[in-house]
């Protein structure tokens, strides 16, 4: 019982950072339920807050809204996601310099998922970016931003080896990124090893946690097959039987990510990053056992 209660997450709360991933919205229901998920976060005081592209940059323009939304309407930080995809490196830099003229001093770098969607080969754009890396020296050319990239704990997909992913990495961070965020992961052991390697690679920038809680087990399962990420065994029985059952699959999400990120903090983790999917209850949730309490803020407008 002793040794339980000197677990760093028995007393957690100090020094726990954390930062949410927001999507765009495509219609008018779906941007009345971001701003909720905003809103109803916002008073976590996360160190940023990112909002994401589409595949094959299709929502370009909502995230350039949605940024703007918040830089104008909240006291958070947020970070704008840009990809290398179907777009000319002339219209990528006139995003980099509207992000700036709307108030956006960081960007979340990233090759992008390719036009055809997850899964299907990646062609760069005649003229654009070529890869993640030449991403990031541009972001760095037009303008004095924090730049964060993409890590990946089980390797990317197309990457031959997790050695040949950690070359990558050092390459985005000679080009000027100054922070990563994993992939998703469900095995701790996974981002531990990781993290490991890269630590012994010299490479000394925040490499923050991705966490998803799983709302829908199938549909999970089913991107993490697509972009590499291994779903545990029992993580798929910890689900069974609950498809009709969506209240049990909350509570049951709530729990598996609890342990996760508690888990992590035993391991010395201080940070997280949560992708929100525009759903904020279970993240504040996961947030309050984290010991994360909302703090006095400036109003997020309604």
């Amino acid at each position: 019982m002793a040794r339980d209660m000197n677990r760093p997450s028995r007393s957690v709360g100090a020094g726990i950072g954390v930062s949410f991933e927001f999507f765009p919205p495509k219609t008018a229901e779906m941007e009345t339920s971001l701003w909720e998920a905003v809103t109803r976060l916002a008073p976590l005081a996360p160190n940023f807050v990112s909002v994401t592209y589409g595949a094959g940059g299709s929502t370009r323009e909502r995230t350039h809204a949605t940024v703007s939304r918040i830089v104008r309407e909240t006291p958070l930080k947020p970070a704008a996601h840009l990809t290398c995809v179907a777009a000319t490196r002339e219209e990528v830099d006139d995003v980099i310099r509207s992000y700036r003229a709307a108030g956006v001093r960081h960007i979340v770098a990233l090759r992008g998922d390719p036009v055809g969607g997850v899964g299907s080969t990646f062609s760069p754009h005649p003229g654009g970016y070529e890869t993640s890396t030449a991403l990031v020296a541009g972001i760095r050319r037009v303008g004095n931003f924090e730049v964060t990239v993409s890590a990946y704990p089980e390797r990317h997909p197309e990457s031959p080896s997790l050695d040949a992913d950690l070359d990558v990495l050092e390459a985005k961070i000679d080009a000027g990124a100054t922070r990563a965020i994993t992939q998703f992961f469900f095995d701790n052991a996974h981002y531990l090893r990781y993290l490991e390697k890269a630590r012994a690679r010299g490479i000394n920038i925040p490499i923050l946690p991705g966490i998803v809680p799983v709302l829908n087990f199938k549909q999970t399962a089913s991107f993490a097959k697509k972009t590499g990420a291994s779903v545990p065994r029992w993580l798929a029985d910890r689900f069974e039987g609950l498809d009709d059952d969506p209240a049990t699959r909350r509570l049951i999400a709530a729990a598996v990510a609890a342990e996760q990120v508690l888990d992590l903090v035993d391991e010395g983790v201080e940070d997280f990053h949560f992708y929100t999917m525009n759903r904020a209850d279970l993240v504040y949730a996961i947030c309050h056992l984290l010991g994360v309490r909302p703090r006095a803020l400036a109003g997020v407008q309604s």
